[in-house]
């Protein structure tokens, strides 16, 4: 009887603690993909350390389960509260961070691309990557250089220009360059119920020099969403919603790997306390304030205007 007991508590009866977890790492055993018998495992190895580490309760357990089931529920074609779930936890940037070390610092050859960071040049590796937020929108509309995107935004006007640079510092043609930023009320195009167009969103391509350049509205800090269920974790914590000032940019090119980053506004009050911890010193540049008079497209403006400028260097596909 103790032996056939013995029996049943080593196959998948009675089993509880180090046993049950032995079983389900095990139960994955037979996957086809490595990769995932890899990821499957050690995700079942850290959730049951960390239940058994805080001793989680079943009220606490089915708190969870009515967390993760709320976030599917408010997420849709509009709003990836999935993304913003991972961006706040840090999970976001941590995988950025793993996936893009290789453009950090210098080149391959040891020597610095002179790039224009706004306020001056300074030698750098490939631009950093950061988090891509939950607002993107894929079959944004299509701009030539030199158009505005912002579609009646409201905000300051503000003219962004750069380069799309290779990491020898040689210039880019006919890079996809796609933009998106919220206006100065703080809110994305796609947050408006009743706004049909796309607003502060645009898909250019860069000219024979490697340049781009667009016209909006100057970027403003804002709160992330913080009506659903992540909001509530927020408020749980006490951590502030609110992200600094910044353009998104996701800069595409065959034979280089894809660019995804931000541009931050200089002096925010919330560079450094950013809710999804997304801001690296590189990414900051100047938002210049002009009086009335001629940008640097030629344009005559009417009332004050912005610039920034800010080139963005592709690192080489597969690195």
């Amino acid at each position: 009887m103790n032996e056939r007991r013995g029996e049943a508590a080593s196959g998948a009866r009675n089993l509880a603690d180090e046993d049950l977890t032995r079983a389900v790492l095990e139960s994955f055993g037979g996957a086809e993909s490595g990769r995932f018998r890899e990821v499957a495992q050690s995700l079942v190895k850290h959730l049951h350390a960390f239940v058994s580490e805080v001793k989680l309760t079943e009220e606490e357990w089915f708190e969870g389960i009515n967390f993760l089931t709320r976030t599917g529920h408010i997420t849709d074609d509009k709003r990836q509260e999935f993304i913003l779930l991972s961006d706040v936890l840090g999970v976001s940037m941590l995988v950025v961070g793993l996936n893009h070390r290789h453009v950090e610092g210098a080149t391959d050859s040891g020597e610095g691309v002179e790039v224009v960071r706004g306020d001056g040049s300074l030698p750098t590796g490939s631009t950093e990557a950061t988090v891509f937020g939950p607002f993107f929108v894929e079959g944004a509309p299509a701009f030539e250089n030199g158009d505005d995107i912002s579609g009646g935004a409201p905000g300051e006007p503000c003219f962004v220009s750069g380069r799309v640079l290779n990491a020898g510092g040689e210039p880019i043609p006919g890079a996809r360059v796609d933009v998106w930023q919220a206006d100065e009320e703080g809110f994305y195009d796609v947050q408006y119920d009743d706004l049909e167009g796309a607003r502060g969103r645009g898909r250019l391509r860069t000219d024979e020099e490697g340049r781009y350049s667009f016209w909006s509205v100057k970027p403003e800090p804002y709160p992330i969403p913080y009506d659903g269920p992540v909001g509530d974790l927020l408020r749980a914590a006490g951590r502030s919603p609110m992200r600094p000032a910044h353009v998104h940019f996701m800069v595409q090119a065959p034979g280089y790997a894809t660019l995804i980053t931000h541009v931050f506004a200089e002096g925010d009050e919330h560079l450094d306390t950013d809710a999804v911890f997304g801001v690296k010193e590189t990414l900051i540049a100047p938002f210049v304030r002009h009086d009335a008079g001629a940008a640097p497209d030629g344009r005559e403006t009417k009332g004050p205007f912005y610039t920034m400028e800010y080139d963005l260097v592709l690192a080489p596909a597969g690195e």
